[in-house]
């Protein structure tokens, strides 16, 4: 594997991601939810960080850039979309460009819906997806900008990865996804298991991050938009799938 990842939990609900490329020494942050948090790890691993990865310009992945940057001098890559709103932007990059980090490559995808401009990171040979707010494990990111045919394009993009890739999410917010996919999907059992999984992780205190995209196409509702039993649960059957996944999208905002 080229890359190491160094996953910490850090504000209330969020992962902040540092990742290695093992030939160069390269480190990247992905996004920069707390700078604080970001400084302890580096020290920890007596890592100096060269890059930050942005998803979007929201202020829990974008708000530390400057700081950061002044700290260690680091190359900012982020969305070409919203290049105005990432602060200390260096490159931007939208779909299909690739980024070399270290000896490591990653291919940008553009992921619009939640904001109007967010691209995810593909590293294919290590199979992960360091993908923002776009999708959660059982859920998917509110749609502050976007549209529900452009989400639902976003997501298709992710479901169409291989299905061992790792999907690095930005939040913890597993436990309430469960809990709304039940009530769209409420005879999967796939579903039903993983909610119990869960569960038992969150008890012991375990992250449920990284998901995979296997795992995501069995139980997360907003990729099942033409599965025939969330159809019929939201009695939608036969409906379109980005009617389908606007109406399970309008039902999580108000759950």
């Amino acid at each position: 594997m080229p890359i190491e990842t160094r996953q910490f939990a850090c504000l209330a609900d969020n992962y902040g991601y540092l990742i290695r490329d093992r030939e160069t020494g390269a480190v990247a942050a992905i996004d920069t939810p707390d700078v604080g948090a970001i400084n302890n790890q580096l020290d920890a691993a007596g890592w100096r960080l060269t890059h930050i990865l942005n998803t979007h310009h929201h202020w829990d992945h974008a708000g530390g850039n400057l700081a950061l940057k002044d700290k260690w001098g680091c190359k900012i890559i982020g969305p070409k979309a919203e290049a105005a709103q990432i602060p200390g932007l260096d490159v931007a990059v939208g779909d299909g460009d690739m980024v070399m980090f270290g000896a490591s490559k990653a291919t940008v995808y553009d992921t619009p819906g939640h904001t109007s401009g967010h691209i995810i990171f593909h590293f294919a040979e290590d199979a992960a997806a360091f993908v923002g707010d776009t999708i959660f494990a059982m859920g998917c990111g509110r749609l502050f900008e976007g549209t529900a045919e452009q989400m639902w394009a976003s997501l298709s993009k992710i479901a169409a990865l291989p299905p061992q890739t790792k999907l690095y999410c930005a939040h913890e917010y597993t436990q309430a996804n469960a809990a709304f996919a039940l009530s769209v999907d409420p005879t999967n059992p796939q579903l039903q298991s993983r909610a119990r999984e869960v569960d038992r992780l969150r008890a012991e205190g375990t992250p449920t991050i990284p998901t995979d995209v296997a795992i995501e196409l069995q139980t997360n509702p907003f990729l099942r938009a033409a599965a025939p039993g969330l159809q019929a649960a939201l009695g939608m059957s036969g409906a379109s799938a980005v009617e389908v996944f606007a109406e399970t999208r309008r039902r999580k905002d108000n759950f």
